[in-house]
């Protein structure tokens, strides 16, 4: 019964909206926390039709005394989806989750490291290399990921699935597979560009339209798991958090257009957001640092 429920759903997000096997798994710990809770509470097992708005409610409520107000939501969000799924289907007359309140979240802006400090993150590879911690090869792998990363606000699964084919040489423009199998077109800036074409007159390797970008010293394509601990090594040189994340990279990366004065419409072209409201945000980091600024220099403030 249950898997009548999610097999064809699951289909739907992986083959038709092409969702990243990432957000897939998410979608379905979504519905598994919602099956589970219907065993709990003595509902019909897997009868998804039967739960009435009453339910759901109460289904948000118990949710948060287990998991945080970010989690409840987001497994909501993919509720969400998985019953307007249904009633597309003919299976579902209506949607038990309209009108389900769900808990007020508190808005967190984006962290992001600032430019003196990416200074000091993005020499770490070289400083390793001349303290010869790291092989020449390692140092310009790692200084390249972090360029693709921070140059050309490029996710960390993006970056790692990255092919040369993608990459003009000319421009150094990168034409990039985001979230939902969208294309976009991204300037990778001249330093990363330069680290590039470093590793190119360096180093021997497959540079065919199909090979990987990011590679290990046994020319594999690296993994984001291999990204984030690099990443991590090069943090603690730096004296820098701990908790940095690729992604803090890349909220860095939009934090610096915009404090450099470009257009948001276009940093949100470059991020690849659907969503102009997605990108706004960054405007509150800005507006943040901006009034932190103030606060320090001048005297009225």
């Amino acid at each position: 019964m249950v898997a009548t429920w999610w097999s064809p759903f699951g289909d739907f997000l992986a083959h038709e909206r092409r969702y990243s096997a990432h957000t897939v798994r998410n979608y379905r710990r979504a519905f598994n926390v919602l099956w589970t809770w219907m065993r709990g509470s003595s509902l019909p097992e897997g009868e998804f039709a039967s739960l009435s708005t009453r339910n759901l409610r109460d289904f948000v409520i118990e949710s948060q005394r287990r998991w945080d107000r970010r989690t409840v939501h987001g497994h909501v969000s993919g509720l969400r989806a998985f019953y307007r799924y249904w009633q597309r289907e003919g299976r579902l007359v209506r949607n038990p989750l309209v009108g389900v309140p769900l808990p007020r979240l508190e808005r967190r802006l984006p962290r992001f490291l600032t430019e003196q400090q990416m200074v000091r993150l993005l020499e770490g590879p070289r400083r390793l290399a001349t303290e010869g911690q790291v092989d020449a090869f390692t140092a310009w792998r790692d200084r390249l990921a972090m360029e693709l990363i921070y140059g050309g606000g490029l996710r960390v699964s993006e970056a790692v699935a990255l092919n040369h084919g993608q990459i003009d040489p000319d421009s150094a423009v990168a034409r990039v597979t985001g979230k939902g199998r969208k294309e976009r077109l991204c300037p990778l800036g001249r330093v990363a560009q330069a680290v590039l074409e470093q590793g190119k007159r360096t180093f021997e390797f497959d540079r065919s339209p199909g090979a990987p970008v990011l590679v290990s010293a046994t020319g594999r394509r690296l993994g984001v798991r291999a990204v984030q601990l690099l990443l991590k090594r090069y943090l603690a040189l730096a004296d820098l958090p701990a908790d940095a994340t690729p992604h803090t990279l890349r909220h860095s990366y939009a934090t610096h257009l915009l404090n450099g004065g470009a257009d948001l419409r276009l940093v949100q072209e470059l991020l690849g957001h659907s969503q102009l409201a997605t990108t706004q945000i960054y405007t509150h980091v800005s507006a943040a640092r901006l009034r932190e600024i103030y606060r320090r220099a001048h005297p009225r403030a």
